[in-house]
């Protein structure tokens, strides 16, 4: 073999490792999920506990899916595109029907980034009509440069905020394969857009992030007092099994909508006193006892947010009430 033959074939060599090295890395990066069974044919991807971060890889939410006999509808898409498609590829170990759709509880971040994966799988994407507000707003981009910043490389230039294909305007129901979806809009509560879905007769609704299981829900600048009024209308609905936005699968439906519930009314309660008596935030902050829910998950990244977005809430309905 001449020099020029022998450098040739050494950069070739070099070439297939730095890909192979690629398509490694690649393949580490993506996760794999385990879909729980909670019901027959209704399963469940849960994230990890605590906020996104880089070190969980933006994995903090649940999502889930249905199989019937024409296909897969899907619940949420997770919060990134490398953990939509590791969805995809867990849906696909469990059945190689088609993904048909995918239902969007609420147009937060950590719910619907995945959406890239589901489209290029052939999915068509259903939300609220009232997730426009975030999507056309200013919201939406500030968020996802937010994302980009803290969640790279789970979050890149790559990732694109997916609107909806059939945007529902009050509630929806269709039946696939046999399987009836009930599609309620119960927002505005954690957003404006919430909706909960009901699948069939298996007893299972999922909530999306108006009900959060075991753990201190993130509340911001949501109306609060709506809120809490969603919680009858989900109790009425007589669930077995309720799959959160975050946290394990709620099968003491009245317990975790108690905590939730407890948590925005003492909130509104502490908060709402301070407005009242015109105390600062900062100092109102200092004053209130928060032992009964500081050891839950989460508590230390979103209760002082909670707070704060209460606080403001609480002035605004004072003013209203003038």
């Amino acid at each position: 073999m001449n020099k020029r033959a022998a450098v040739s074939a050494l950069l070739l060599l070099i070439a297939i490792a730095g890909s192979a090295r690629l398509v490694s890395a690649a393949s580490a990066a993506l996760p794999i999920l385990v879909p729980q069974k909670v019901a027959p044919d209704v399963y469940l991807i849960q994230g990890k506990a605590g906020v996104a971060s880089k070190e969980n890889r933006g994995f903090n939410s649940n999502a889930g899916f249905v199989v019937t006999r024409d296909g897969v509808v899907v619940i949420d898409a997770l919060g990134t595109p490398t953990l939509g498609e590791a969805m995809v590829i867990a849906i696909r170990k469990i059945t190689a029907k088609p993904i048909r759709k995918v239902i969007v509880t609420h147009y937060h971040a950590d719910h619907f980034y995945g959406l890239q994966a589901f489209k290029k799988a052939g999915a068509e994407v259903w939300a609220h009509a009232a997730a426009h507000e975030y999507l056309d707003g200013t919201e939406g981009a500030a968020r996802l440069a937010q994302r980009r910043a803290e969640l790279a490389p789970w979050v890149d230039e790559a990732t694109r905020l997916v609107p909806a294909d059939v945007w529902i305007e009050g509630n929806r129901s269709f039946t696939l394969g046999g399987t009836q979806f009930d599609i309620i809009h119960l927002g505005p509560a954690h957003s404006p857009e919430d909706v909960i879905i009901v699948i069939g007769k298996s007893g299972v609704i999922f909530t999306g992030d108006i009900l959060f299981s075991g753990r201190i829900p993130f509340v911001g600048e949501a109306d609060s007092k709506r809120w809490l009024q969603t919680f009858s209308r989900l109790i009425d609905l007589k669930p077995q099994i309720m799959i959160t936005g975050h946290g394990a699968p709620s099968r003491s439906p009245a317990a975790d909508l108690a905590l939730t519930r407890d948590y925005l009314l003492y909130l509104r309660q502490s908060m709402g006193k301070a407005v009242e008596d015109f105390v600062s935030f900062d100092e109102a902050y200092a004053r209130t006892d928060w032992s009964h829910f500081a050891r839950l998950p989460a508590f230390e990244a979103a209760n002082r947010i909670n707070a704060y977005g209460t606080y403001l809430l609480m002035e605004k309905e004072s003013l209203s009430k003038q």
